[in-house]
This record gives C-alpha cells, sequence and structure tokens, in this order.
C-alpha cells in the first residue's frame, strides 16, 4: 500500500486516479483549496487544504506519503492554464525541501509536446484552435522544466491526443517521446485507462526521471 498525496483530486483526471488508488488499497491524501467541494468518502481518503502554487503547502501535504501526483491541468478554463508551469516548479520546490524524505512526484502531462514524426510534434498539426495550443505549450513548458531537475524524483504522464472519460478496460499500450496511435492512426485514451496507467507507475516504478505516454 502506497500513502499517496493527490493535487487536482476534484478535476476530471484526478477523480479517476483517486477512484483508481482507492479501489487498489493505496492510502490517498487528496489536498484542495476547497475541502467541502470534494463529496468522496472512503476509509482510505484524507482530504486536507493545500495550495498547490504554494511550495510549504507542497512541503506539509507531501510529509509523511510515498508519492505526489499533480493532476493539475488545463482543461478547466484560463485560470487552471495557468497554474501547470508554476505547479511544476513549487511541486519540486516543495518535495525537494523534504531532503532525504522527499516522495516521488508524478505530474499529469499534456500531449501536445510529442512527436508524429521526426521533428514533428503534435502542437505543429494544422488549424488547432489557440486555446488548446495554449495548454499544449504550457504543459511543455513544465516538462522542460521537469527535465532540468535531477535531485527530485519525477515522472510525467502524457495521455493520448484524445483522452475523455470513457470505459475502464485496464488495457493500455505505452511509449515515451512518440505519440502511440492505432492501426487507424488514432490515438485515444479513456480517463479511466490514463489512470489505471498512472496507478500502475506508482505500484511499478518504470518511468523516473523521464516522460511516458498511454494511448489504448
Amino acid at each position: 500500500m502506497a500513502k499517496i498525496a493527490l493535487f487536482g483530486a476534484n478535476g476530471t483526471i484526478g477523480q479517476r486516479v483517486l477512484d483508481e488508488a482507492l479501489s487498489r488499497g493505496h492510502q490517498v491524501t487528496a489536498v484542495v483549496r476547497d475541502p467541502a467541494k470534494l463529496t468522496r468518502s472512503h476509509e482510505n481518503l484524507g482530504v486536507t487544504t493545500g495550495d498547490v502554487l504554494d511550495p510549504q503547502s507542497v512541503a506539509a501535504a507531501a510529509q509523511g506519503h510515498d508519492v505526489v501526483v499533480s493532476a493539475v491541468g488545463g482543461g478547466d478554463g484560463p485560470g487552471h492554464l495557468k497554474l501547470i508551469e508554476p505547479a511544476a516548479r513549487s511541486l519540486v520546490e516543495g518535495v525537494r525541501a523534504l531532503g532525504a524524505d522527499a516522495p516521488r512526484l508524478i505530474a499529469v502531462g499534456g500531449a501536445g509536446s510529442l512527436e508524429t514524426a521526426p521533428g514533428v510534434r503534435v502542437w505543429d498539426a494544422p488549424g488547432l484552435p489557440d486555446w488548446l495550443l495554449q495548454i499544449m505549450h504550457a504543459h511543455g513548458d513544465a516538462l522542460e522544466f521537469l527535465r532540468g531537475v535531477t535531485d527530485v524524483r519525477w515522472t510525467s504522464l502524457s495521455p493520448a491526443a484524445t483522452i475523455a472519460p470513457g470505459e475502464r478496460t485496464g488495457a493500455y499500450r505505452t511509449g515515451t517521446e512518440q505519440l502511440v496511435t492505432d492501426a487507424d492512426g488514432e490515438s485515444v485514451i479513456s480517463a479511466e485507462d490514463y489512470a489505471v496507467a498512472l496507478v500502475d507507475e506508482i505500484e511499478r516504478p518504470q518511468h523516473i526521471g523521464e516522460r511516458f505516454t498511454v494511448a489504448r
């Protein structure tokens, strides 16, 4: 059983990571700005108030945990978009402050910086709306920051090109820098199977210090 501190537990992905981790018997502390907004209850779930942009708050929430998961994304409007890269910096600083007792950090990333061909990334596709490009590049900035961090055990998990609530099959394929596609060229993952992959990485670490990606 792992002790997991989860930031962003109220979001689309965060909720599913929370449910997946609890279903496997892990102990989860949801770190939220407003505990009243978290309606989930479980014997292995604790809730604490915290601010992902405050390194001291991150350190306090992370203390005593094995893993910190950041499900802070940009899909919930401009306010959340502005959190992505600053949150990565704050999380690293907070975890780093715990020294030898520092937990792992697993961050929900984006698909925009994945390669679709040598030297071509998802965000280079023509016709993408500006709001989506902003989210993609914010996740890209966060990833570039993480890649310069050598004293914290971090992992970034990029989804497929399309991720949405759906079915939990428990099946997925992985990659590292290239977009994972099926025989028809589609790149899709349900939020439920993304959560499966993330909790699998908690249980069986294979991507410390790097980004990986998943698709069905």
